[in-house]
């Protein structure tokens, strides 16, 4: 019965298309008053009988329009909306061909004599905004923010989670101009339903400070500001889940929050075994990343909002809960606050072949290695905005954490010859326990004067930071040849590390044109100190202690950076570009005291300059165009600068250089990004580019007998890298029911550094190379499909005839598939091929894999069942290989494999004037 149920929509979606009319509407918008075209209007159909969305689109710059499509309806609703001016409507008659409704005039708006039309349009482009309404954009049932954000035009969301409007990174999500949890993106958009909310707003990305006088922001990257719609501002509304499945594997989570007008609060729990942060709830696409591996790229650690869960490579088990508050205290103060606690397990076994490449010769090294971590730890971070007035805005927001580990460690290490003959072994265990607090406070006050844009800004930022830790370790060393050594050690070290930095700023900006051209004055000081001391005791087999203290493994540093720099920029303004050049002139001192060796103190003073500036160009309200050029000056760090021998490795004495210069580095940037409305085509183009002089590179030479390691630092000219990426694509209909959007680019990278060898100076140049294709398509309501396909080339080229060039090329192809069944039945597939030709013999070179989850909806689609499968085929691994400057290796560690699981999530919501649930208005764009 339910396969006729299906046939039978199939059949009448078919039915409906063979009546459907194609037709092209065309126009153009004008300002009724003095006839000037209307760039970037909104122009939609909707439907007469139910009002959703039909088609739309934007007007050019000359105003004109041209929106094609396919319907069954004989009349449809054309709407004009434009920031300031009145709303048009117009109900006209659809036939087939060309509908020219020649000139539309707008007329400004009056609050006295406007007239309402209910009804949104899908897209408004305001000044600096682009805003989309919700109930314009079709989402599957029980649709999140991540699965909403997928549907909007120009919106990119890639396998990580990282999001993308028209090419710049989002790297801030906020819900009605707060955070949540911390601004998490990935915490907001997989909890939080579209059902709940109105209109998601674009913007540049902005701090406090400048988003209260008016500044410009961060042209390189977006903010999403989610709002809420008014009847959806008060109640509860959350989701519980728990799941079991074959291999031990569990997984449980929760999420309640309560909204009450500007007083929000929320709760997370969550806890599993599968390398996932919790928040999942069952579903395998909304899991972070693939739940814990994909095919060479698997890590069972994971980072949410700073945190990190887990170890490092491996399986994670971890149980994680939260709480984030945030509300209004009167009318001139907003406070938010987050505490998160989390406890993880992360065991992993890894092994790794080396081929290192030398001048005159190479050898080769092979490790296996055993780890197990416990992490427990606690954060709390809040953020208080207090407006004393119009003109004066104060910013505060603390932050705390604490976190408690326990590392238990194995390796086994050998290192070979040209001819393969063993040169040197060891083995070493340790066990590691580390407590680190951390604390800081950013405060910031900011003072407007006048109408013109002049303002006084004063921020002060300070942390301080412990770390102690017992590092007891067994270690045995034996180098063969000529002259054998052993070497034994079974040590104690105490390690103790204190940081604490303050960082100051005051700056003055000075209208010289109101609101357009600005000179800014700044002054910054900056306070960097660092307490390095590790003291190491051999263990006494007469007291069986450790009380034998070894000075030469052990330290006691001070290492203090102190930083002066008075500043001057100008920033011009304009509506359809701006520009702003800045220049710092840097004092800085660096100081090293050591408490154990006096000779190796150091002290040095260095002055330079920094450069700062940019230009933006906005061709029209859907093109953009950035460039800029920074100047930056990098210290070298204390183990860099610190002369003392540093022996804890038998194989590698590193030895600092008191001689070294800054870095400093040259760094151009630029993107393009466009959308077009009409043709539904995104094209963006970004590079980067950066030169680096008196870089700070490793000088090593190894002994040819004993394979042993002397390692110290130098300056260098010459380093570069850069990258350049490219992507286009395109959305269109095939008929009423299909729809195919295409998606082509190209991401590369390339680096050339000087490296020292045996006292031979060489230069390597890398290219990388990852082109890559991708196909969305959708069948109404029905299945989607969405394969891609991702090669890798990399180049490696050596400007020494000692070292061969070497290519490595890898294949990727990921087989994305939904099917949308009668009853509530979803069917998903995540399936992922990778081959790599180039990984050494004994690592797997390919491997599918696969993913599925069923999913079915119960207690009037509040609930779901899913069955998911995680591995199908059982061929998980992470073999890959890493291609540097002076070597090759291929590594291998322990990846989660197949399991089933059974999983049941249930969700409530009260949200809404009456307090009742609230379902989906299901509308279709394109």
């Amino acid at each position: 019965m339910r396969y006729l149920i299906f046939i039978g929509t199939l059949l009448c979606a078919f039915t409906s298309f063979s009546q459907s009319k194609e037709f092209v509407i065309k126009g153009q918008v004008f300002d009724d008053l003095d006839q000037t075209p209307l760039e970037a209007a909104t122009v939609y159909l909707e439907r007469v009988k139910d009002s959703s969305l039909v088609t739309y689109t934007i007007t050019e710059k000359d105003g004109a329009f041209t929106m094609e499509d396919v319907t069954g309806e004989d009349h449809l609703n054309l709407l004009v909306s434009y920031v300031g001016y009145k709303s048009y409507k117009k109900k006209i008659a659809i036939r087939t061909g060309t509908i020219d409704l020649g000139a539309i005039k707008l007329q400004i708006s009056n609050s006295l004599d406007e007239v309402l039309i209910k009804s949104s349009a899908p897209v408004t482009i305001k000044k600096d905004t682009l805003e989309f309404n919700v109930n314009s954009f079709k989402t599957k049932k029980d649709a999140t923010v991540e699965d909403l954000l997928k549907q909007l035009p120009g919106v990119e969301i890639d396998e990580e989670g990282k999001i993308k409007v028209n090419g710049k990174a989002v790297n801030k999500i906020l819900v009605n101009g707060k955070p949540f949890f911390g601004n998490d993106p990935s915490i907001t958009i997989k909890n939080l339903t579209k059902e709940i909310i109105e209109k998601i707003q674009v913007v540049d990305t902005k701090t406090k400070s400048e988003a209260f006088t008016g500044e410009e922001g961060d042209k390189e990257n977006k903010t999403i500001n989610l709002t809420i719609k008014e009847e959806n501002n008060k109640g509860v509304f959350g989701r519980v889940a728990a799941g079991i499945g074959t291999d031990d594997r569990h997984e449980f989570a929760g999420m309640f929050n309560r909204f009450d007008n500007d007083q929000r609060i929320s709760v997370l729990v969550g806890g599993n075994n599968i390398n996932s942060p919790g928040f999942s709830f069952g579903e395998i696409q909304k899991m972070f990343g693939s739940g814990g591996g994909r095919s060479f790229n698997s890590n069972g650690s994971f980072s949410l909002n700073g945190r990190q869960f887990g170890g490092g490579q491996g399986i994670t088990t971890s149980k994680l809960g939260g709480v984030n508050y945030a509300d209004a205290i009167g009318e001139k103060t907003e406070v938010s606050a987050d505490y998160f606690y989390s406890n993880s397990n992360s065991e992993n076994e890894s092994s790794s072949q080396r081929e290192t490449i030398l001048s005159d010769s190479r050898y080769f090294s092979n490790s296996t290695s055993r780890s197990n971590n416990d992490t427990e730890s606690h954060s709390a971070n809040s953020d208080f905005e207090i407006k004393i007035d119009t003109t004066f805005f104060i910013n505060i927001k603390p932050s705390f954490s604490n976190s408690t580990s326990t590392t238990e460690y194995r390796s086994e290490d050998e290192t070979l010859d040209e001819d393969r003959v063993l040169t040197n072994q060891s083995t070493l265990s340790s066990f590691v326990e580390t407590k680190v607090n951390n604390f800081s406070n950013a405060m910031s006050a900011t003072k407007k004067f006048g109408s013109k844009g002049a303002f006084l800004k004063f921020g002060i930022n300070n942390s301080f930071s412990n770390s102690e830790s017992d590092d007891f370790i067994n270690s045995n060393t034996e180098i063969f040849g000529s002259t054998p050594e052993t070497i034994n050690r079974n040590q104690l070290t105490d390690g103790n590390n204190n940081s604490d930095k303050l960082n100051t700023d005051v700056s003055y900006r000075l209208p010289i044109i109101a609101k357009e051209f600005f000179v800014n004055f700044n002054y910054k000081y900056q306070f960097n100190k660092d307490e390095n001391k590790e003291s190491t005791f051999d263990f006494n087999s007469t007291s069986n202690a450790y009380d034998l203290f070894n000075e030469s493994l052990s330290t006691d540093f001070e290492y203090i950076d102190t930083r002066s720099s008075p500043g001057i920029s100008f920033s011009y303004r304009k509506e359809k570009w701006s520009a702003r050049f800045g220049a710092d002139y840097v004092m800085r001192t660096l100081k090293n005291q050591d408490g154990l060796r006096s000779e190796f103190n150091v002290e040095k003073d260095f002055n330079t300059v920094e450069l700062n500036s940019n230009f933006n160009y906005r061709f029209s309200k859907k093109a953009s165009f950035y460039l800029g050029y920074r100047l930056s000056n990098t210290p070298p760090s204390v183990s860099q600068l610190q002369a003392f021998e540093d022996v804890s490795n038998p194989l590698n004495t590193i030895i600092g250089n008191p001689n070294l210069e800054p870095t400093n580095q040259h760094s151009l940037y630029m993107g393009f990004n466009a959308y077009n409305w009409k043709e539904r085509t995104g094209f963006y183009v970004y590079a980067n580019v950066v030169q680096s002089q008196n870089a700070v590179v490793s000088r090593t030479t190894i002994d040819p007998a004993t394979l042993k390691r002397t390692t110290t630092y130098d300056n260098v000219d010459g380093n570069n890298n850069g990258y350049f990426g490219i992507d286009f694509s395109k959305k269109f209909k095939i008929d009423s029911l299909q729809t195919i959007r295409f998606k082509v680019g190209s991401w590369s990278n390339f680096s050339k550094n000087i490296n020292y060898n045996n006292e031979v100076q060489y230069a390597s140049n890398v290219l990388v190379f990852n082109p890559n294709v991708g196909i969305d398509y959708v069948y109404n309501d029905v299945f989607e499909f969405k394969p891609r396909y991702r090669i890798t080339l990399t180049n490696n080229k050596y400007d020494i005839d000692a070292f061969e060039d070497r290519n490595f090329t890898s294949h990727n192809l990921d087989l994305n598939s939904a099917f949308f069944l009668p009853k509530g039945l979803e069917w998903r597939n995540d399936i992922t091929y990778n081959y790599n030709a180039n990984i050494a013999d004994g690592f797997q070179k390919d491997a599918w894999f696969w993913n599925a989850s069923i999913a079915y909806s119960v207690l009037k689609d509040q609930g779901l069942v899913t069955l998911k499968v995680y591995d199908l085929l059982n061929q998980n691994t992470n073999a890959r290989r890493t291609a540097t400057q002076d070597y090759i290796q291929d590594t291998q560690s322990t990846v989660l494999r197949q399991y089933f699981m059974l999983n049941f999530s249930w969700k409530f919501n009260s949200l809404g004037s009456k307090g009742e649930t609230k379902g989906n208005s299901m509308y279709y764009v394109d």
